[in-house]
């Protein structure tokens, strides 16, 4: 099995909505915000390649939005998902499995493809699509809060196209996903986020989604404001960095802008960051 870091591009979102209820004196230093209070943020996916199975975790902000949508998150960078998957040499066509680890647009956004004529389609016609019973329901009728997160238009043609499947236990995963050894469903951000961790070259890989958005985010207080239930995610935060403590984890980062990977490790502070690294120099 080969693990490959797949960048589509930078975006921009509110810093007091990326660090919640600590000061800006206190996160400016660690991502520095513009003039307009806006960091600027990865989308940093992850493709498991292991025999005839091609799985792609998470897929950006996607291309299909309008300009105005564009605008608010100030999209940049030269990385794209297309681009990306074509320096590893492989097209949409190739990708068999697409895990979702939940259904923000920033995760998910690139699934559906708009054609031309303005019709929606799967980005990956060839692939199976991954979500979670609960987390699928929970996003098709969305809390007033994080509507403006769930786009019908990223989420409803999944389905539509009979290409959907749900994973709720683990017990189920050997069969469909042997890629993964174990999911941790996280509730604090939102209902049911998944936070898949496989066994690659001797060592424990879990990609963090939005459980820990950057390294930034290490300490307990630093939640997200995004989160649905915050005390949910310091408890769930706390007790998963424990773990990749306890068993010298790789952390990969969806958001960092600037760091693929990292470690942690147990201080008189609590846990804090130990390493930073490419996802290529393990």
């Amino acid at each position: 099995m080969t693990l490959h870091t797949i960048d589509t591009g930078l975006f921009k979102l509110d810093g007091g909505a990326m660090f919640g209820v600590v000061p800006k004196s206190l996160w400016q230093k660690l991502n520095p915000a513009d003039e307009n209070n806006m960091c600027t943020w990865a989308m940093r996916c992850l493709l498991v390649e292991d025999g005839n199975r091609l799985v792609l975790i998470d897929n950006g902000i996607g291309d299909k939005q309008d300009e105005k949508f564009r605008g608010y998150f100030y999209l940049h960078g030269d990385n794209s998902l297309e681009k990306s998957l074509r320096k590893l040499g492989f097209t949409a066509s190739d990708i068999t499995d697409v895990f979702l680890t939940h259904l923000h647009f920033d995760h998910c956004g690139g699934s559906v493809t708009r054609t031309l004529d303005g019709k929606l389609q799967l980005a990956f016609p060839n692939a199976t699509y991954w979500s979670n019973a609960a987390h699928w329901q929970w996003a098709v009728q969305p809390n007033a809060r994080e509507k403006a997160s769930f786009l019908k238009e990223n989420i409803l043609p999944i389905q539509e196209s009979g290409h959907l499947q749900f994973i709720d236990n683990q017990s189920a995963m050997p069969s469909v996903l042997p890629q993964f050894k174990e999911i941790i469903f996280a509730d604090g951000h939102t209902e049911k986020m998944m936070v898949p961790l496989m066994e690659y070259k001797g060592r424990t890989v879990a990609f963090m989604a939005d459980l820990l958005p950057s390294t930034g985010h290490v300490p307990l207080p630093y939640v997200m404001a995004y989160d649905m239930r915050p005390l949910v995610t310091l408890s769930e935060k706390e007790a998963v960095l424990r773990r990749a403590a306890d068993e010298n984890w790789v952390l990969m980062l969806e958001h960092d802008p600037t760091v693929e990977c990292c470690t942690v490790q147990h201080t008189e502070k609590g846990v804090r960051l130990a390493e930073t690294f490419r996802l290529a120099e393990l």
